[in-house]
């Protein structure tokens, strides 16, 4: 699993001074870009040296406790599932002071090429990478 922390700042606030929600969906899309990273996957290296983008497919998200200001979050991010041309995370924000689950979702993501964004398998070294995450 990997653990991401984040800062809740003024500007990630709504008028009632807690989390907007669409800011919940840009914390856990850094939480994917940092796992990626740590596993050797950075999407911009993908992209350049095999012309494959991930892109999101689909998320079913909970948002279960507000966030607000100041508070400090972990993203925690674990891989589910390799296909050959698709990922599915499983992604929690959590309240580190509460040990509470404030939001969780599931996201599938998959491989397109760069040039015309059409489906395509995902190549193999990165695959492998992947999967050892598992």
């Amino acid at each position: 699993m990997s653990k991401l922390s984040i800062r809740v700042y003024y500007e990630d606030t709504d008028a009632g001074g807690v989390v907007y929600y669409a800011n919940y969906l840009k914390y856990i899309e850094r939480g994917r870009s940092e796992m990626l990273r740590e596993v050797g996957c950075e999407q911009d290296k993908i992209s350049k040296d095999f012309g494959v983008l991930f892109v999101v497919r689909s998320v079913m998200a909970n948002y279960l406790k507000p966030a607000k200001f100041n508070d400090l979050l972990e993203v925690q991010t674990e891989i589910l599932a390799v296909g050959q041309a698709s990922l599915i995370f499983s992604q929690k924000i959590m309240n580190i002071r509460q040990n509470t689950v404030l939001f969780d979702a599931e996201v599938k993501v998959v491989s397109v090429f760069t040039q015309n964004f059409k489906p395509c398998g995902m190549p193999q070294v990165i695959s492998e990478k992947l999967n050892g995450r598992k």
